[in-house]
């Protein structure tokens, strides 16, 4: 198991960042993402990691939202990775619609980012022109391919439609 100890969590005028003890390099592992506590309802202490299935992240949940985030959630092996280097005592950051459809609490990115999104309410909401320059969630990729699958169904209904 790889532990959570790394990390501290930084309160400055009631908002909770997560702040790394080490540095890392890209690509490394910086812990496992827990799941103890394996939920079918988001809310906003959990991270998505399945279709129907939000896991409550303890520490983890004071990871903030970044449209150019230096960590990634790997919801199929469970894993926190370093994106790009970290140096020690920076706060790290995911890009939320990366394992999140539909956020429980929608808000509005402060982020300052070139590619910054403005909304965060999940990968649904966002065009794929947003998506395709970041790290997806398995579960996130086959939820917009059945978006996508929708709309086409959506075009033949109207054809059905207008030859009645």
């Amino acid at each position: 198991m790889i532990s959570m100890e790394t990390l501290t969590i930084k309160t400055e005028n009631k908002f909770r960042s997560l702040i790394t003890k080490q540095a890392y390099t890209k690509g490394q592992v910086i812990c496992e993402i827990p799941t103890e506590k394996v939920i079918n309802k988001a809310n906003r202490y959990t991270v998505q990691i399945d279709r129907d299935r939000h896991t409550e992240v303890g520490k983890l949940s004071a990871l903030n939202h970044s449209c150019a985030p230096n960590v990634i959630l790997d919801t199929e092996h469970l894993l926190m990775i370093a994106c790009r280097d970290i140096e020690k005592g920076e706060e790290l950051s995911f890009f939320y619609p990366a394992t999140e459809w539909e956020m429980a609490a929608p808000f509005i990115c402060l982020c300052g980012a070139a590619n910054c999104i403005h909304v965060v309410a999940g990968a649904r909401f966002l065009p794929l022109s947003t998506l395709e320059h970041h790290y997806l969630s398995k579960h996130i990729r086959e939820l917009m391919v059945e978006l996508l699958n929708n709309t086409k169904a959506h075009l033949t209904n109207l054809q059905t439609d207008a030859g009645k």
